[in-house]
């Protein structure tokens, strides 16, 4: 079993380097400051998401954000992962689906009804790997955005 931990504000010195890291590597051009305006808010308790850190808590290999939501159409209470980020070294142990299988049987039983993600619809393989953990395409739909 992939050990979660739900991060606090005595997390931020491990979690910012490796949400760094995710954001280089798929060229999200942000800075720190920007990173930690984003994440304490979730680090101090805020409603609206939560973020494990993967691994043993000292020397974590990833973590997972997920924000909180509502779809009468879901019966309710629903999430999305934002983020997941295993660190390139360990990747391909199934850390990632284990992590994924762990969480959302916890949300579960925190009645949370439905889990969704965002994946480049371009990325076969990605797709095949959320597929594996779960996840389907959903018919007739695709994520649509407006920045306010």
């Amino acid at each position: 079993m992939t050990q979660l931990h739900l991060c606090g504000p005595e997390d931020a010195a491990k979690l910012l380097p490796l949400i760094a890291a995710f954001h280089a590597e798929f060229g999200l051009d942000l800075d720190d400051a920007h990173r930690e305006r984003a994440v304490l808010p979730l680090l101090e308790g805020s409603p609206l998401g939560a973020i494990w850190l993967l691994g043993p808590r000292r020397a974590p290999v990833g973590y997972v954000v997920v924000s909180f939501g509502w779809a009468i159409e879901m019966g309710g209470l629903d999430a999305f992962v934002d983020e997941l980020f295993v660190r390139p070294a360990v990747r391909g142990r199934g850390l990632a689906t284990e992590a994924l299988n762990d969480l959302a049987g916890a949300l579960r039983e925190a009645g949370v009804t439905m889990l969704h993600m965002e994946v480049d619809r371009e990325d076969a393989a990605v797709q095949r790997f959320y597929g594996r953990a779960g996840f389907a395409l959903r018919d007739r739909y695709t994520l649509m955005s407006r920045k306010l």
